[in-house]
Formats: structure tokens, C-alpha cells, sequence
């Protein structure tokens, strides 16, 4: 199925839920937010709207940025976020936040290269091609971990996130992570100065960076593992940590989530270079964030079912999106934290 059909479909769905809902809900959340989590939030939201007849829940992918600010400005009853967020966003809040990971995933370069099935990529490779230093497929460092392999001589186009992506803060505090020199070159966060190339290229959201890839011959992208699965789209084998190539999918995803220290005071977790011979190197938390105080206590009920049913139902759908379930560990911590919410 192409990303677009999907979209539409989910889209069709979502109409119909949301035009009967507006006949019989009573009670309804308003949320926008990080696109990275958008296949497997709107599966979720729609199948709990069709079992609560009174309840629904939109949520709209805007990207992480997007959705932190409708948050803060208040024009939305919850919002999604790769990114989490900071102390000051936070502080912007009236009526107070609650980060929730809800769920996570990896992000993989997805690509498209003419002739080329598989690929493995070092960690100076890729972190070489997202800084611009590597500009041609048949490169040797990239032929190197590619013995066998006709690599074209062709242009690498690296396609980007052109809006504020939490996406685009987990993949670039890996590459700092990986290359020290990254942080200095193109920087970390939800924006950076990518190279100023016309090589680089920028598409909006998780969905649009795939779009990209697949209709661009040459090119490599960022993105999360549910919208590579669900399109059929290549994505490469990467070298981990412990120096082994390792492909995105439940168990390397599990095995990375592992490493994650939830001591903390708050459900802010960060997996910046996953750690074990077996993990997959790129894997995140994503976050919805609630506000700690509804004006309507019906609608702070609805949040704190919505957040019940994602770590019960929902996480029984994560693997066949494309996303990783949450540890007992963390579910007991969402759960926990949830209570916060009047």
C-alpha cells in the first residue's frame, strides 16, 4: 500500500468517526502534534472512539514543534511530541503538563538507490552523509561495508525535515552522539543548519520525507520504522555501538529501549546511542503531554481513559505499526504519572 493511499484511508476513517462523533459525543480531545507517532495514535484513537460512543479523540499530525506550541497556547486538549519538552515550554503552561511516553520507535534511513536492495552503512557513513562530507553512492566508505554491491556512481539527495520536527531532535542528538563534530557543523534540536547544498532537500513531516524518498531516485532520509514498513520502502542495515550491523524491528528495538535509565524524577528519557551488541542504534520514547488541570472534569476523565487504553490495547497494536512496545517498567511509571491529571 503507497503512504498516500494509507493516508487517505486513514483520513476517510477518521472523516466518518469524526462526523458521527460530532452527532453523538459528548465529551471530545482536540490534539496535534508529532507525526512520528501518527499511524499508531490514530489507529489507537479512532478504535477507542468507535467503542465509546459518548467519547472521541482527533489528533492531528503537525509535527512536534507545531503541537508543543498549540499546547502552550492552548487551542488543543493534548498534543504529541518526539521532542518532549523543555523546562521553559513547559513553564509556559498555565495550567501545567504531564509528559507521558506513550509509546517508541526507531528511526531508519530509508533510501532509494537504483540497483541496490540492501544496504549496511557504518557510523561514519551516515553520519558523514547527513553532514555533507559524503556526496556520491559509489563513495568508499560506503562501498566498504558493501562488498558485492553495484553501487551507481550517482548523487547522494539527502532529504530533510522542513518543519520543527521532534524526529529531527532524536536523529541529530544520535549523530552528535556518534560524531562530536556534527553538533558543531549542522547542530541539535527540533531545526539545525543543514548543509546549503541543492543537495539537501526538505519535505514536511514523517509522511512527506517518504513521499520524497520514493519518488526521488538517489536519495536517503530519516525517518520512523512504521512509515518505512508500511510503504515497502528500503531502509539500510546500520553499525551499532558494539560495532555489529543491525536492522530496525521488534527485538533490536526492544533490546535498545532496555538501556534506558527511567530513575529520573520525570518520564524525560533519552537513548541517544543505544547501548548492547544486538540494538538497533536509533530508537526514541515518544510523548503525549496533558495538562495537569482541565477546566471540564469530563474531559480529564477522557484523558486519563485514552492514556489507560494505550498502555492496555494500544500496545498490543505497536508491532504491526512498525513501533516498539513499552517495558512493564515504563507502563507502571505512565500509569503512575497519569494521576496527575484533574
Amino acid at each position: 500500500m503507497s503512504l498516500g493511499n494509507y493516508l487517505k484511508g486513514l483520513f476517510a476513517a477518521g472523516l466518518v468517526a469524526t462526523m458521527a462523533s460530532a452527532v453523538q459525543a459528548e465529551t471530545r480531545l482536540i490534539g496535534s502534534g508529532a507525526s512520528f507517532p501518527f499511524p499508531i495514535y490514530s489507529t489507537w484513537f479512532q478504535d477507542f472512539s468507535s467503542k465509546h460512543p459518548d467519547e472521541s479523540v482527533d489528533y492531528q499530525s503537525k509535527g512536534s514543534g507545531a503541537g508543543i506550541q498549540d499546547l502552550i497556547n492552548g487551542t488543543v486538549d493534548f498534543a504529541g511530541s518526539d521532542a518532549a519538552m523543555t523546562d521553559e515550554q513547559i513553564a509556559q503552561v498555565e495550567n501545567g503538563v504531564v509528559l507521558l511516553p506513550m509509546t517508541a520507535g526507531e528511526i531508519v534511513l530509508a533510501f532509494n538507490v537504483p540497483g541496490v536492495e540492501d544496504l549496511q552503512l557504518s557510523r561514519d557513513a551516515y553520519s558523514d552523509i547527513f553532514e555533507g562530507k559524503i556526496e556520491n553512492w559509489n563513495d568508499p566508505a560506503i562501498a566498504a561495508t558493501n562488498e558485492g554491491v553495484e553501487l551507481p556512481d550517482l548523487p547522494i539527495t539527502v532529504v530533510r525535515r522542513a518543519d520543527s520536527s521532534g524526529t529531527t531532535y532524536v536523529f541529530t542528538r544520535h549523530l552528535a552522539a556518534v560524531d562530536p563534530s556534527f553538533s558543531e557543523e549542522v547542530g541539535v534540536g527540533t531545526t539545525v543548519q543543514w548543509p546549503q547544498n541543492n543537495r539537501f532537500v526538505a519535505a514536511p513531516q514523517n509522511e512527506g520525507v517518504t513521499a520524497m524518498i520514493t519518488q526521488t531516485p538517489g536519495s536517503i532520509g530519516y525517518v520512523e520504522y512504521g512509515f518505512a514498513k508500511l510503504t515497502n520502502t528500503k531502509s539500510a542495515v546500520l553499525e551499532n555501538k558494539s560495532g555489529n550491523f543491525v536492522a530496525a524491528g521488534d527485538e533490536a528495538g526492544m533490546a535498545a529501549l532496555a538501556g534506558a535509565d527511567m530513575s529520573g524524577d520525570d518520564l524525560r528519557v533519552w537513548i541517544d546511542d543505544a547501548n548492547g551488541e544486538n540494538s538497533y542504534p536509533i530508537a526514541t520514547f515518544t510523548w503525549l503531554m496533558f495538562y495537569k488541570q482541565y477546566e471540564d472534569p469530563a474531559k480529564a476523565q477522557l484523558a486519563k481513559e485514552v492514556i489507560e487504553y494505550g498502555l492496555t490495547d494500544g500496545q498490543a497494536m505497536a508491532s504491526d505499526l512498525g513501533y516498539i512496545p513499552l517495558p512493564e517498567t515504563v507502563v507502571s511509571r505512565v500509569r503512575e504519572a497519569a494521576q496527575e491529571i484533574n
